[in-house]
């Protein structure tokens, strides 16, 4: 019987329409001769659906008309159970619809990659690809993710961070903070968002306050970085665990302004463009050896120092002005998973999607061999419960 494969993609996040491409792109990589594909739909709702109808991009052009097409799953959250359960049963028929053996989540930014939907899958137990719930969830907060990185000798841009609630009560000495420790200008920033949403540059006082208020719609935590003006941004993907990885090529991704937008990212800088591929780069990127060997090191030290898992892609900055390079930001589940990378480093989208499965497998294996409770019962050992009692009155 062949493997089947969850893929499960959508969400609750900003990057909802991004994942659905990203995951279109790997479902049809996947190789059909090995694997049983079962896509699973997540809405902007938070219901999950699953059918033939989400395997076909052009349906999400209309929403509410696709999920007349598929049928609404779940899972229940009991360990060792990877049935996929019909919400509405049939009457004559098994509540269950199919039993995955694997996940691979393709899901980006707020509630997907940041440890909830990781979560998730660690209490059933299945086997998935990706980072685990800390990783993930250290990966997506770029303030929690600099601090690792600090601690590690990874080297960051200065950075000043704070709450929304602390921003609007503290305003003024949180202004003289980022003045005085940054200066301008400065790039703000959502501490959990991807896909440079809710990114904005400043200059001034005027624009600061500007850009934090912007910010702050999206996200509790906020933080202000060092704009390093004459800028060069690099990406590379690393593929495998914290113990044994490697490296793809470097990219360049061409901007069409001051910072990487959205529309630089996704579209191509035009409509008719799809997905993280189809944003304009150099790839590989026109770099002195020493570089690109210090990139790759570097994108491997912070995949390795967070504990990541399976493909992930770090985006570092080079300040042209003296040389140094910095770390910006991991993205956990990249965009269309960089395959393109994999790709011009000599791996094939479908061997990258076996990688993907082979170590999802792998990490269960291992994982299996862990202690984690004792074969001890200490009800039975006569000594009752401190603080508390036993028994129903």
């Amino acid at each position: 019987m062949k493997t089947n494969v969850g893929v499960f993609f959508g969400g609750r996040s900003t990057e909802h329409e991004i994942s659905v491409i990203s995951a279109s792109q790997a479902m049809s990589a996947i190789n059909k001769d090995k694997y049983d594909v079962t896509p699973i739909y997540i809405s902007k709702q938070g219901k999950w659906y699953t059918g033939e109808a989400l395997l076909d991009i052009a349906n999400y052009k209309d929403i509410p008309s696709l999920l007349k097409k598929v049928e609404e799953v779940y899972m229940a959250p009991q360990y060792g159970d990877y049935n996929l359960y019909r919400v509405k049963k049939p009457m004559f028929s098994s509540a269950v619809l199919t039993t995955l053996d694997v996940v691979i989540p393709v899901l980006h930014g707020t509630n997907c990659e940041d440890g909830i939907f990781e979560g998730v899958l660690e209490t059933i137990g299945i086997p998935y690809a990706g980072c685990n719930t800390l990783s993930s969830a250290n990966g997506m907060d770029k303030i929690t993710m600099k601090m690792i990185l600090q601690a590690c000798d990874i080297p960051v841009v200065d950075y000043v961070w704070f709450t929304d609630k602390q921003w609007f009560s503290q305003r003024d000495a949180l202004i003289e903070k980022i003045e005085s420790k940054l200066g301008y200008p400065v790039i703000v920033k959502p501490a959990n968002l991807g896909s440079s949403v809710g990114i904005g540059r400043a200059v001034n006082r005027e624009q600061l306050i500007e850009k934090i208020d912007g910010a702050e719609i999206y996200s509790t935590r906020i933080i202000v970085e060092h704009m390093v003006e004459e800028l060069q941004e690099i990406n590379c993907s690393v593929l495998g665990d914290c113990d044994e990885y490697r490296t793809s090529v470097c990219e360049e991704p061409i901007k069409s302004g001051e910072i990487l937008s959205y529309e630089d990212k996704y579209m191509g800088g035009s409509k008719g463009a799809k997905g993280m591929q189809a944003s304009q780069k150099r790839i590989p990127a026109e770099l002195p050896d020493e570089v690109t060997k210090r990139i790759q090191f570097l994108a491997g030290e912070t995949f390795r120092v967070l504990s990541c898992h399976g493909v992930s892609r770090v985006d570092v900055i080079i300040d042209r002005s003296n040389g140094n390079i910095y770390v910006n930001e991991i993205n956990t589940i990249p965009g269309s998973l960089s395959f393109y990378l994999w790709e011009a480093t000599g791996i094939p989208f479908d061997k990258l999607m076996d990688t993907l499965v082979d170590l999802a497998l792998k990490r269960k294996r291992e994982s299996g061999m862990k202690t984690v409770s004792y074969d001890h019962n200490i009800f039975n050992l006569g000594a009752g419960v401190k603080g508390g009692k036993l028994g129903v009155k």
